[in-house]
């Protein structure tokens, strides 16, 4: 460094200088242009300025009109809840949920399919009374009834079910 009368100054402003072929001093246009890129057909990119970026949507119309199709799928759907739901009301009384003390009603003469029904033992319709209920495959009517005698004295009716995967036994007699 040299001591004395030294001056420093600053160069003038020579414009841009990776500008080529342009007279130092003259404004540059800034970059981007104003109003973005020119918008090329058939390319994607953002909509020119004022325009909306999607397409306006239909409105709506108020009041639906259910088809046929939709009403018969409602209708199937109910009808089969109802036979369900009846099903399992039918079902609530019959032997199946027969205790020991309970009154049952014969719904049918078929010695088959006698339609065991619980009954109020107050109910007119009360027939028999359950001694015993005994859970198990009982093949013949014998096997049965030496199983009631075992377990309920003074019954004179035996009553098996099977098939609906809980085989049981009741062992029944008149309601007085």
């Amino acid at each position: 460094m040299f001591k004395g009368d030294l001056e420093v100054t600053t160069p003038p402003p020579q414009g841009n200088p990776f500008a080529q072929g342009q007279p130092a001093g003259q404004p540059q246009a800034p970059y981007p242009p104003q109003g973005g890129y020119p918008q090329q057909p058939g390319q994607p990119g953002f909509p020119p300025q004022g325009a909306a970026p999607y397409a306006p949507v239909p409105p709506q119309p108020t009041g639906r009109k259910l088809s046929f199709k939709t009403i018969k799928n409602i209708a199937i759907v109910i009808a089969v809840a109802s036979i369900a739901i009846g099903g399992y009301i039918a079902s609530r009384d019959d032997a199946k949920t027969a205790a020991v003390g309970d009154c049952m009603h014969r719904g049918s003469t078929n010695d088959n399919n006698p339609d065991l029904e619980v009954v109020e033992c107050s109910d007119a319709k009360a027939q028999f009374e359950v001694l015993a209920k005994i859970e198990g495959k009982f093949l013949t009517d014998t096997l049965a009834s030496s199983k009631c005698e075992a377990e309920a004295k003074g019954f004179q009716y035996v009553y098996t079910e099977s098939g609906d995967g809980k085989d049981f036994l009741l062992c029944l007699k008149d309601k007085k």
